[in-house]
């Protein structure tokens, strides 16, 4: 038995419509600068994840870069994760 914590990115989901935020007049998720993951693609990842046992998944290549820009300077990561998230809402 084990944990498997999944850290995803930008995915190909109605997350946004569903989740009640309000999104600025205009802005289209779709046509956001990073590649969204499908759904199936990020399935299979966290499947094959859990079968190897990994602590940790990332899911697409925005939550790879976020997870270094972290590691290397959290407050840095969370300043632009905020200004990027503040261009949507």
């Amino acid at each position: 038995m084990g944990v498997t914590i999944v850290f995803p990115g930008a995915l190909a989901t109605d997350i946004a419509a569903n989740s009640g935020a309000k999104l600025k007049a205009g802005v289209n998720i779709e046509n956001a600068p990073v590649k969204l993951t499908t759904p199936q693609k990020a399935a299979e990842m966290i499947i094959a994840g859990i079968e190897k046992k990994s602590y940790r998944v990332l899911i697409g290549s925005d939550a790879r870069f976020l997870d270094f820009l972290y590691r290397l300077h959290p407050r840095f990561a969370a300043e632009f994760i905020y200004k990027q998230m503040k261009k949507f809402l």
